[in-house]
């Protein structure tokens, strides 16, 4: 693994800046000095080893995460967003435009996620609330099958409830951070 001091510190940057934190704050946090901060953020330096840990849970990422400047997926299979969970609900409603909602090809598609999840997904295509609920189905499944999701893009796209601090609660199961 080729370290790059300079992702790895806008990573940094990124993160500490996302969580409202400065610089002197994430500094006493680590028991360093805003300096070293600086200097990470900067790329002129990278976090002594013996602080990752430490810092990955900071700045609720993985260690690979902070290490590949958040490029990569850190052993995940994919790396997935809740945009994209809405996205293919979206191009569910859209195929049953495009063929028509009595068409066989969606009615069987839609048949096998109903029987599969015990439910009746089109209700998702008109009602917010439902969208949400299978927009966090659709995620579990990812992680679930080793997909890896960024709980900061949970925590910004997913409405505040029980269901969002579920699937927060599941990620940091799986090891997320």
């Amino acid at each position: 693994m080729n370290l790059n001091p300079v992702q790895i510190g806008q990573y940094i940057q990124s993160c500490r800046k996302d969580l409202g934190m400065t610089q002197a704050e994430m500094g006493q946090r680590l028991n360093v000095s805003a300096q070293s901060v600086s200097n990470w953020e900067r790329g002129e330096a990278i976090p002594d080893v013996s602080l990752l840990p430490d810092l990955a849970v900071m700045l609720h990422c993985s260690v690979d995460a902070i290490l590949l400047g958040g490029a990569g997926s850190g052993g995940f299979r994919r790396h997935v967003l809740v945009s994209q969970m809405q996205e293919a609900l979206n191009a569910l409603d859209r195929i049953g435009e495009l063929l028509g909602r009595d068409h066989f090809v969606y009615r069987c598609i839609l048949d096998a996620l109903n029987t599969r999840m015990n439910t009746t997904i089109e209700e998702a295509f008109s009602d917010p609330h439902i969208f949400d609920v299978f927009t966090v189905e659709f995620l579990l499944g990812c992680i679930d099958n080793g997909d890896y999701a960024d709980p900061r893009d949970v925590q910004t796209h997913l409405p505040p409830g029980k269901a969002r601090d579920y699937v927060l609660r599941v990620m940091k199961e799986h090891g997320i951070r």
